[in-house]
């Protein structure tokens, strides 16, 4: 019965975060209250994650780290530049347009796994991309985060490299490690970390409109629509970068699904704790957005797949 609840939690996404933003927006103090907490939450929920990896996924990245290479030099050269386009080319306030770099610099989300699965994509590609932004992100999302903002924001690169380092890849490592050495242990309990991270983006995304209830007012449809425009760049050249390196059909709707998801609830609460509540707006957006859009693809592309009789790869 458990499992069924946390089977149902994780798959309904979309409906829990169009939950906890109207309570945000309606009810702005119920989330408010639990602000202090976001980070551990985020911090618990990276923990999880380690729980759902594998020894094999680090095999993968060195058996394939050619492609894993143009992957993950795809995903953080076009993100970050599509945030700092959108954020530019609408002339958002620097809180705004921060936040749209911050949004483009940070890794993949584990939920592009599941989405490649549904898409028929290569399941093992997607994994170790993401895999891999993760435990690079803390050079590389301050890194990118200063080359794109520091002309008009100071960026302290160590604070945001330590942040992402103890909030991120320590938890990852721990969760990992637990599972290695507990193994039958705790395979009946593993189900309750995808449920949490599902929970705890419905939360960061109701606490962002919850702090920002009367600016959202302002500017909610044109924030809307550059997320929307990044999430599009993302998928569409991600998809572009697949053909140019040449990939098979079901490792450039991968590295499509890969570079157009992006971890934005760990935009968000570095936006939080480093800048301003409003620096936060585009990622709680964009964390909404990418999950419809993908789904969306992954259906389009699973039926194709299914007319032609084809087969995801997940070797």
């Amino acid at each position: 019965m458990i499992n069924k609840i946390f089977s149902f939690i994780t798959k309904n996404l979309i409906l829990l975060v169009l939950i906890c933003v109207l309570i945000g927006y309606f009810y702005p103090p119920v989330l408010v209250k639990l602000k202090p907490y976001n980070e551990w939450f985020f911090t618990l929920t990276m923990f999880g994650i380690g729980f759902v990896l594998n020894i094999e996924d680090f095999v993968y990245v060195f058996k394939k780290f050619y492609i894993v290479l143009l992957g993950t030099l795809a995903q953080f050269l076009i993100m970050p530049l599509g945030g700092y386009l959108v954020g530019t080319i609408f002339s958002f306030p620097q809180e705004i347009k921060l936040g749209f770099i911050i949004t483009g610099s940070v890794p993949g989300a584990m939920a592009s796994n599941i989405i490649s699965y549904l898409a028929k994509a290569d399941v093992a590609y997607s994994i170790s991309l993401t895999t891999t932004s993760t435990f690079l992100s803390p050079v590389l999302t301050p890194l990118f985060t200063y080359i794109f903002a520091s002309s008009f924001i100071k960026i302290n690169f160590w604070q945001m490299f330590f942040s992402i380092l103890r909030m991120v890849v320590i938890p990852v490592i721990l969760g990992l490690a637990i599972k290695s050495l507990l193994k039958e242990k705790i395979k009946n309990i593993i189900n309750i970390f995808p449920a949490f991270s599902t929970i705890f983006i419905g939360f960061i995304c109701g606490l962002v409109v919850a702090l920002n209830k009367e600016y959202i007012k302002q500017m909610s449809w044109l924030i809307l629509l550059s997320a929307l425009i990044l999430n599009i760049w993302g998928l569409t050249l991600g998809y572009l970068a697949g053909k140019i390196y040449k990939l098979d059909k079901s490792r450039k709707r991968t590295l499509s699904i890969e570079v157009g998801m992006q971890n934005a609830g760990l935009g968000a609460v570095l936006s939080l704790k480093h800048f301003s509540n409003q620096t936060a707006i585009p990622s709680a957006i964009f964390a909404t957005l990418c999950v419809i859009t993908a789904s969306v693809l992954a259906k389009i592309w699973s039926k194709k797949s299914n007319k032609k009789g084809q087969t995801y790869d997940t070797t």
